[in-house]
């Protein structure tokens, strides 16, 4: 195993006693005689027994005879691995799935077929997820070159991000995270996991959904997987405790069948969970925005699983778990009145002097006012219209006018995501703005979302994506 810092520390902390078991799925097609036994004995050689329910290996359909006779005669002769057979291409987040329904260990572990284990890698992935079922977990992984087989350990403290185009990276941990984790082998809170290896509960992976069933071949489904376990109640974390190596396969080597579905995928994954912030996502990428006008996916079974899981919006994971990719876009979205479509009345600061802190209230729409002209920014701030540059922020639940504080993404408490359903909502709360009735005032609080009338709201002008 390569050494780094922190490897002793790692053996010292093997959890002892009992463990959960796991079923480790491996997908594979077309994959290397060598390289798929290489990964399947590895496994052997390094997860103690007692903590390895079974390997299922999942044939999609592969072309080469090897694959055929000779592998079912190999695996027969292997204790405690199974051999699946898809009669159909599936692709690799389907096979995976096939693998889970089969699956009887307590624990799922998804690799991919062209991966190098050591020793120790498995347990901290059990005692993490022993010790919070609702987590998902994944080891640091190491780079295997494709065409040297070089081993390249990771030195330094990543964790796994995404960008506006839906794309995976590594990113070094920041300096307020590295330090905050005071030991070099605490799990590391990851935005997303990476798709080579992924551990979770079998009961949490099927309850929460599993992979969504309509995501096509691969691609994707790591950062679907992630944002369903943050937005929906879990977590997500890299264990440097755990290593795990992979061939990562020549990058030019995708087929455009591949291609398209992992834009598709992305496509999927945006109108499912990313909310209002899927325009900043189609920005990025003009080739999704064609697609998704060619031909709309159907999202209506991820939206009733959102509903049923009681999951938050996109803007939470924005603002609590992945700050950093907030848009810096500040051009107003929406401008105007800010009409609430229940009562027929409008926002409005009714302070006879001065107006900071002024708390925000229902006042018959006038197009004179100028007090009741609000910008609603990509920022996802709402701006006062005064000239002294005021935003709606919240005191003990009530919406009041405060100075805007501008810069950077760590406002949150000024940050409200205004929703296609007309409900605005405080993103560090997770409330919904409401109109309050109380001694002849309508007064706006912060009350849990239940789409009432007072909670319903409108701009007079909608600026188009194209504007920004």
């Amino acid at each position: 195993m390569p050494l780094g810092v922190g490897t002793l520390r790692c053996v010292q902390q093997q959890p002892q006693g009992s463990l959960p078991t796991a079923s480790i799925i491996l997908c594979f097609y077309d994959e290397a005689w060598s390289t798929l036994l290489r990964t399947v004995h590895s496994i052997l050689d390094t997860v103690p027994r007692a903590f390895l329910k079974e390997i299922i290996l999942v044939d999609d359909l592969s072309r080469p005879g090897q694959l055929k006779s000779a592998l079912s005669e190999y695996v027969a002769k292997l204790e405690g691995v199974k051999l699946l057979r898809s009669n159909k291409r599936l692709g690799a987040i389907r096979a995976r799935m096939l693998g889970a329904t089969r699956a009887t260990g307590d624990v799922l572990v998804f690799m991919d077929s062209h991966c190098e284990c050591h020793p120790g890698w498995l347990e901290p992935l059990l005692s993490r997820i022993a010790d919070d079922r609702s987590r998902v977990v994944s080891p640091v992984i190491d780079v295997i070159d494709w065409k040297t087989f070089q081993y390249y350990p990771s030195r330094d403290l990543q964790r796994g991000v995404l960008d506006w185009k839906l794309d995976f990276h590594w990113a070094p941990l920041p300096e307020g995270e590295r330090k905050a984790l005071q030991s070099l082998i605490k799990p590391i809170r990851s935005p997303v996991v990476p798709s080579g290896v992924v551990a979770m509960d079998r009961h949490y992976f099927q309850n929460t959904g599993a992979y969504d069933p309509l995501m096509l071949l691969q691609g994707g489904e790591n950062l679907e997987l992630s944002l369903k376990a943050w937005l929906c109640g879990g977590s997500v974390e890299i264990l440097p405790c755990s290593r795990v190596g992979h061939i990562y396969q020549n990058p030019g080597a995708s087929s455009p069948l591949d291609q398209e579905a992992d834009l598709q995928n992305k496509v999927h994954i945006a109108e499912a969970w990313l909310g209002s912030f899927k325009d900043t996502f189609y920005r990025h990428n003009p080739e999704a925005l064609s697609l998704s006008k060619a031909e709309k996916p159907d999202c209506t079974e991820r939206l009733q699983l959102q509903r049923r899981l009681g999951c938050r919006m996109f803007s939470w994971f924005l603002a609590h778990i992945y700050p950093d990719l907030y848009p810096s876009e500040g051009r107003p979205r929406f401008s105007g009145k800010l009409h609430n479509t229940g009562l027929g009345l409008c926002a409005d600061c009714q302070a006879a002097g001065d107006i900071l802190g002024c708390a925000m209230a229902l006042a018959p729409c006038s197009d004179s006012q100028q007090q009741q002209h609000l910008e609603h920014t990509g920022r996802q701030g709402i701006h006062f219209g005064s000239p002294q540059h005021l935003c709606f922020d919240v005191r003990q639940e009530q919406v009041i006018l405060q100075p805007c504080t501008g810069e950077g993404p760590g406002i949150h408490q000024q940050l409200w995501d205004f929703q296609e359903n007309g409900m605005i909502v405080h993103i560090l709360s997770g409330k919904c703005m409401e109109a309050v009735e109380q001694e002849n005032r309508r007064d706006l609080y912060l009350h849990q979302c239940d789409g009432k009338a007072s909670q319903l709201w409108r701009f007079d002008k909608v600026h188009a994506v194209a504007d920004q």
